[in-house]
């Protein structure tokens, strides 16, 4: 009767052992500090995850840049250091140009998950990253042109920009070089209060909410409408590891992604016009270009983005082959009319 019992309760302890090893985890980071309320929304849906997944799947926050570099977080979730990113797509632009379909778009992660851009845009992940693009987040978002001192215009109505000493990064260079004819000042958004308080830069893009987490509104006292691009903020995740996972677990995690890609457009919505609000409050004065000069704006941003993914995706090997199928699914004529 001893013996049986001694074998029960090992027999016992084995099954809970499994039990309690069959938890699988991930490892994550965030390109933006956790103050930003982008990282805010990413360590929502990581929350999320942990919640549904319990006792199947976790995910792991290690930090954000001060962890992995910004820029290198990419190379490192594809170099399996990491198991999973949130950071925009074009912080890996040279790799994977097609990440401009989600910077020119009009559309947001609900529509493009349901007209198949998403699966695109993953597919395309995994054919030449080795990752998995789990969700589009926090899409929705436009940009503005934020200044310090009051934009001027020529005759036809037209931004001038000349003198301006204008911040820029990989999102919108091709715009602002191309086609607005700036000569900016490439910095990562770390380095842009500093550069504003030395008066190193008076202008910037940026998204529509974020400025005041940045205190960033502490020097810029303008914002210039229409706002323009889409952010391209998503989730990529070593594909082998992904694929390592058990059913469950990945559909846990797939799941919860797709819920939040609808939960962060109307969050963020929300949070824009509190952020509007309060920016009015302090003295944000808002700019807008009319007419001809308006259109031929929002155009120029759009188009000058296409043509500099086109001129990219013909570098790679694949070529050009999904270009127009990415125009397609990331843009709506009708939505801009």
């Amino acid at each position: 009767m001893k013996m049986q019992l001694t074998a029960g309760i090992v027999a016992g302890s084995m099954i809970v052992g499994t039990l309690a090893s069959a938890e699988e985890t991930i490892t994550a980071v965030h390109a933006f500090p956790e103050t930003l309320i982008y990282t805010q929304s990413f360590l929502s849906f990581v929350d999320k995850v942990n919640e549904a997944g319990e006792g199947v799947i976790q995910i792991e926050v290690r930090g954000g840049p001060e962890a992995i570099g910004m820029f290198q977080q990419p190379d490192a979730v594809r170099d399996g250091i990491v198991d999973m990113v949130y950071t925009p797509g074009s912080f890996y632009g040279g790799a994977l140009p097609e990440k401009d379909a989600l910077v020119a778009s009009n559309l947001t992660a609900i529509e493009t998950r349901q007209n198949g851009g998403i699966e695109l845009i993953d597919q395309i992940h995994q054919e030449k990253m080795g990752l998995k693009y789990l969700g589009w987040f926090d899409s929705g978002v436009c940009y503005n042109l934020w200044t310090r001192d009051e934009p001027s215009f020529d005759a036809a109505g037209n931004l001038e920009v000349e003198g301006l000493k204008l911040r820029g990064n990989a999102v919108y260079n091709a715009f602002f070089t191309n086609y607005l004819g700036a000569q900016v000042i490439d910095l990562p958004s770390g380095e842009v209060y500093a550069a504003l308080q030395r008066g190193v830069v008076d202008a910037t893009g940026w998204t529509q909410i974020g400025l005041l987490d940045l205190k960033w509104n502490e020097f810029l006292n303008y914002r210039i409408e229409p706002c323009f691009f889409s952010t391209d903020l998503g989730v990529i995740v070593n594909l082998d590891r992904w694929n390592e996972l058990s059913d469950e677990a990945r559909s846990i995690v797939q799941e919860v992604a797709i819920r939040h890609e609808i939960d962060s457009v109307n969050a963020l919505r929300a949070k824009r016009d509190e952020d509007f609000a309060t920016l009015d409050e302090q003295g944000m004065n808002v700019v807008s270009l009319e007419g001809e000069a308006r259109a031929n704006y929002l155009l120029a941003a759009r188009e000058k983005t296409w043509e500099r993914m086109q001129e990219l995706m013909a570098e790679h090997p694949s070529g050009t082959a999904n270009y127009d199928r990415l125009i397609e699914l990331f843009y709506d004529p009708e939505a801009d009319s």
